[in-house]
C-alpha cells in the first residue's frame, strides 16, 4: 500500500476546558514550557520519519500555520541583536517539515475533522496525531506503529491501560493478543461506561490508518455529543479488515486537561538543564510551606 509519509492532526477544537485564556488563542498554541503543545506534535511525526504534515484548523487558528511559517522581521530582529541561537531556532522551525493546513468549518467531531484529510492524503496511508495529546520518546511509539502497518498493511492504534474509572473517557477496545505489546482490535466503542467496558485498553490520540478509514468515515453517523466519532469509524473497518492495536505505558502528556497541562509544564522544564534547579527549588518551598505531602 505505500509508505507511510503524511501525518494528519486535528487541531479545530474550540479549547471550552481552557477559557477565557482560549477565547482568542487556540489552546494547541499554549506554551509547554517554551513552546506550543502543536509544535511537540509535530516535532514527534518528523522523528518518525514523517515530514509532510496536515494540520485540520478551525476559524480563528491562523496563529498555528504562523507558527510553522518562516518571520522575516523577527528573524531581521534577532539577527540585529546578536540573538544568534534563538535565530536558529525559529528558522529551524520553519523547515522542520512542510507544514499544509485546511480548515473545518463546522465543529463536527474528530471523525469529521480526520475526513477533511482526505484530498490530501489521497490513496496512501498516513498518521493521525492530535493537536493536544503528545508523545515525548523521539518519534519511538509512532515508529513502532508504522513498523506494524508495514508489516501487515493494515491500521494501527495507540492503546494505553487506564482504570476502569477512567475507560468511559476514552474509546475502549476489544482486543485479541498477537505477540507481547499488540493485540488485534475487533471492535471499539466510545466512552463506554465501566461495566459495559471490553476492556480497559483505552484508544489514545494517536493512529496509523490504510485510506480504507475514509469510506468508514463516510458511512458513519453522529454519535456521541451528535458529532461524527472516530471510534465510530475504527469499529467499523475492524469489522472489514485487521486493525492492530500497540500497547503502550509512557511518555504521553494530554495537555487537553488543565492538570496533565500543568503536570506536563512541570514535568518537562525539569527535565531542561536550564531550568530543573529553579522548577525544584520553588516545588519544595511550595510543598513544604502549605504541609503537602
Amino acid at each position: 500500500m505505500g509508505k507511510v509519509r503524511k501525518a494528519v492532526i486535528p487541531a479545530a477544537g474550540l479549547g471550552t476546558r481552557f477559557l477565557p485564556a482560549t477565547k482568542a488563542v487556540p489552546k494547541e498554541m499554549l506554551p509547554v514550557v517554551d513552546r506550543p503543545s502543536i509544535q511537540y506534535v509535530v516535532e514527534e511525526a518528523v522523528a518518525a520519519g514523517l515530514d509532510d504534515i496536515l494540520i485540520v484548523t478551525g476559524r480563528s487558528k491562523s496563529s498555528l500555520d504562523d507558527h510553522f511559517d518562516r518571520s522575516p522581521e523577527l528573524e531581521a530582529h534577532l539577527a540585529a541583536s546578536g540573538k544568534d541561537s534563538q535565530l536558529r531556532e525559529v528558522v529551524e522551525l520553519a523547515h522542520l517539515a512542510r507544514v499544509h493546513s485546511v480548515r473545518q468549518q463546522e465543529p463536527l467531531g474528530l471523525g469529521h475533522a480526520v475526513s477533511m484529510a482526505r484530498d490530501h492524503v489521497g490513496d496512501e496511508p498516513f498518521a493521525v496525531l492530535l493537536g493536544d495529546d503528545f508523545m515525548v520518546d523521539d518519534g519511538a511509539l509512532l515508529r513502532s506503529m508504522i513498523e506494524v502497518h508495514e508489516r501487515y498493511d493494515r491500521s494501527c492504534l495507540a492503546l494505553l491501560e487506564v482504570t476502569s474509572e477512567e475507560i468511559s473517557a476514552y474509546g475502549a477496545a476489544t482486543p485479541e493478543p498477537v505477540e507481547d505489546g499488540l493485540v488485534r482490535v475487533h471492535a471499539t466503542v466510545e466512552k463506554p461506561a465501566p461495566e459495559d467496558a471490553p476492556s480497559n485498553l483505552a484508544v489514545i490520540g494517536h493512529y496509523v490508518f490504510t485510506p480504507a478509514i475514509f469510506d468508514a468515515l463516510e458511512r458513519i453517523t453522529p454519535g456521541v455529543g451528535g458529532e461524527f466519532q472516530l471510534t465510530d469509524a475504527i469499529d467499523l473497518l475492524t469489522r472489514e479488515e485487521e486493525v492492530y492495536g500497540r500497547i503502550f505505558s509512557e511518555g504521553r502528556y494530554d495537555i487537553g486537561r488543565p492538570v496533565e497541562f500543568l503536570r506536563a509544564n512541570i514535568e518537562l522544564a525539569l527535565e531542561r538543564p536550564e531550568y530543573a534547579e529553579g522548577v525544584a527549588a520553588f516545588l519544595t518551598e511550595i510543598v513544604r510551606e502549605r504541609g503537602l505531602t
